[in-house]
């Protein structure tokens, strides 16, 4: 009877997942091996008579899985002693979530780490002329507003490269172009003292370059993030980078005039500069353009990599991306507008608080500048802080089945309205530790858009976000050199620095009720088909 029953069910696929019966298995598997070849297939009563076609066919294939088993065990596999259990391989099209011990040990935040020092660098590289300016603007005797365009001149650059730079990692890829990038923003900047001593021109070309070189970093960033990542870690694998690139900040602003009293004005500029040919080629033999080019990366998080992300989001099998990307259909969608609206408002505040801080905490709060770059770091270590918490909150409620949407207008309306408020209350400081501590605030608050419209671009353009980082970044830069050289009008106008913070907190409003709107995280049809289709990318 038993047999007649095995004969009329459809016969099913079980994995050897399925097995965990000891009626079925005599010995429990150790902890680091997959020990299915132990399987008795005369206790296999669930198939009715083994003697039969339906029996025998099951049989055969637990005999083909266990040869495939011992195969596996032949290979050698690193794992966490969490991930070491029986049933810890992929199911149901996906591996299980990795554990900490091994996420922090793994190739993919070896990468990350080396996106972050890069970032760091770029901004240690852009904001020494925040506090370099001060003696520069006595020596020379330079105005609010003319040192507002000194400043400025890093856009100049800045505006030129995004788009083209973006296009150029869509189709190379990140590591190709982050390795030209940082070789030529770290000769611009080692090359910076040099232009200084000889006219206000070739300063102001060497700062354009510096802009030029650093556009690419952040589609850069993004790029590797989105082939290194499954879309569970993405928002705390930016949160990390983007804890580089505030730290940098923060070591721009204090070790400047700590070199400064040491090896004179320029001597930043030089020490920052070499930094950055080290880092060029360690990035270059320490790396992989993707996981699966990696010799260093484990076989089981390969695994966990690529089957952990979607297919339709596989950049590597698929045929290229076009070297003129659909600008037109880019440009036709609101949620690209809504990206670019978040990244303008997200650089006005970023470079307005970059650019004169310094200033501010020495003309309004009477300190001096060593004491002026430590009120202005740190902020930037808060938002390192609070980006990498923010990271880990985004990726839990995606986990809890939040979607992706929501989370993203969750992320960027804490990054915009909180600024928006603390700016008001800065406004109203008497003493620079208050004024420090809302500026903290601000900035901290601040990180949790990188949450938001920063991976946003990676969910609804994957092949495109280079591009599209590239547009969004352009429009950022336009916002922050009207920010930074409207700042200096603006104090020269009207005689005070609150005005144009009460300006600011404004913007910050309106641009978080504008991505509410249109924001979104699902994908969007950007080609000319209707259809989206994933495209290769050549490294």
């Amino acid at each position: 009877m038993n047999s007649t029953l095995s004969l009329n069910r459809p016969v099913r696929n079980y994995t050897l997942g399925s097995f965990k019966n000891p009626k079925l298995i005599e010995a429990r598997p150790s902890r680091h091996q997959l020990r299915s070849h132990l399987i008795d297939f005369s206790k296999l009563k669930w198939f009715g008579n083994v003697n039969s076609r339906t029996g025998s066919s099951v049989q055969q294939q637990l005999r083909d899985y266990s040869c495939e088993s011992r195969r596996i065990t032949s290979r050698r596999i690193r794992v966490s002693s969490n991930d070491a259990q029986f049933g810890s391989f992929p199911n149901k099209g996906g591996a299980e979530s990795s554990s900490f011990a091994e996420f922090i040990t793994s190739e993919r935040v070896k990468v990350v780490a080396m996106l972050a020092l890069s970032l760091a660098l770029c901004n240690a590289d852009r904001v020494v002329m925040s506090v370099a300016i001060v003696p520069l603007s006595l020596a020379h005797g330079w105005s609010r507003s003319f040192s507002g365009i000194v400043q400025s001149s890093f856009l100049w650059g800045y505006l030129i490269s995004p788009i083209a730079g973006g296009t150029l990692v869509d189709y190379y890829g990140g590591k190709a172009v982050m390795a030209c990038g940082v070789a030529l923003w770290s000769l611009a900047t080692f090359l910076t003292p040099w232009a200084a001593e000889n006219s206000l021109l070739a300063l102001l070309f060497a700062r354009a370059m510096l802009g030029v070189a650093e556009g690419v970093a952040l589609p850069c960033m993004n790029n590797m993030i989105a082939r290194w990542f499954p879309s569970t870690e993405r928002a705390r694998a930016v949160a990390m980078a983007m804890a580089g690139f505030q730290l940098g900040n923060a070591i721009g602003l204090t070790l400047s005039p700590i070199l400064m009293s040491q090896g004179g004005i320029f001597g930043p500029f030089v020490i920052f500069g070499l930094c950055g040919f080290l880092w060029v080629l360690v990035w270059l033999s320490a790396t992989s353009s993707t996981p699966d080019r990696s010799p260093q990366i484990s076989k089981y998080e390969l695994d966990y990599i690529m089957n952990k992300r979607q297919k339709s989001h596989a950049v590597e099998s698929k045929p290229k991306t076009k070297m003129i990307p659909p600008f037109r259909r880019l440009l036709s969608k609101m949620p690209t507008w809504s990206l670019i609206v978040a990244n303008a408002m997200h650089s006005w505040g970023f470079f307005v608080i970059l650019s004169w801080m310094p200033i501010y905490f020495n003309s309004v709060h009477h300190v001096d500048l060593r004491q002026a770059a430590w009120f202005s770091a740190v902020p930037w270590c808060m938002m390192a802080l609070t980006g990498y918490l923010a990271g880990l909150w985004s990726d839990t409620l995606i986990r809890n089945g939040t979607s992706i949407t929501l989370t993203r207008k969750i992320m960027q309306s804490i990054g915009f309205v909180g600024p928006a408020v603390a700016l008001v209350g800065l406004t109203a400081a008497k003493t620079p530790s208050t004024a420090s501590a809302w500026l903290s605030l601000a900035v901290g608050l601040k990180a949790f858009s990188h949450c938001g419209f920063l991976v946003n671009l990676q969910e609804i353009a994957p092949h495109y976000s280079g591009v599209l980082h590239g547009l969004s970044n352009t429009a950022g830069t336009f916002a922050a050199i009207i920010g930074t050289v409207g700042a200096g009008f603006f104090v020269e106008l009207v005689g005070s620095f609150q005005g144009f913070l009460l300006l600011t907190s404004l913007l910050y409003f309106l641009a978080a009720l504008f991505y509410i709107k249109f924001s979104t995280g699902e994908r969007v049809h950007f080609d000319e088909s209707g259809q989206y289709h994933s495209h290769h990318i050549n490294t």
